[in-house]
């Protein structure tokens, strides 16, 4: 969920020359900057954000929303957690616990794979959110 928080964050707030910083973004999400940073690394490697350092550097869709799969940023997140610290055992979890998970992922997938950030930024503007004006005005006369 997270991944896929900052993704959309990032799809939200950037555009054009705009890049969205880590400490707008924690604050925005509510996390903490060291939570953030490895997954924003980790989607950074896969290519589903673009970075730019420096002092007015900040991170950007790595493509279009359209070409980006909720899937992907589900994965990303997924392949970033810890699993030893949920390592569970016992004849219940194995018989039953892991076999409804392994429903619960197939249709989880399965819904991830049709989606796009753009579907999730159209629901966004559905909800009523606008995204900032991120492109400088230009007045020509």
């Amino acid at each position: 969920m997270v991944a896929l928080a900052i993704v959309l964050d990032v799809a939200f707030h950037s555009g054009g020359e705009t890049v969205v910083n880590a400490a707008e973004l924690a604050e925005r999400t509510g996390m903490a900057r060291r939570t953030l940073e490895p997954l924003l690394q980790a989607l950074s490697r896969e290519r589903l954000l673009d970075s730019t350092r420096g002092p007015h550097g900040g991170y950007r869709l790595g493509r279009t929303a359209r070409l980006i799969k909720v899937s992907e940023a589900i994965s990303v997140g997924l392949n970033s957690l810890d699993e030893s610290a949920h390592d569970l055992s016992g004849r219940l979890h194995r018989a039953v616990i892991e076999p409804l998970w392994n429903e619960f992922d197939a249709a989880l997938l399965a819904l991830a794979e049709s989606l796009t950030i753009e579907d999730l930024l159209k629901r966004a503007a559905k909800a009523g959110l606008r995204k900032p004006v991120t492109d400088p005005l230009n007045f020509v006369i």
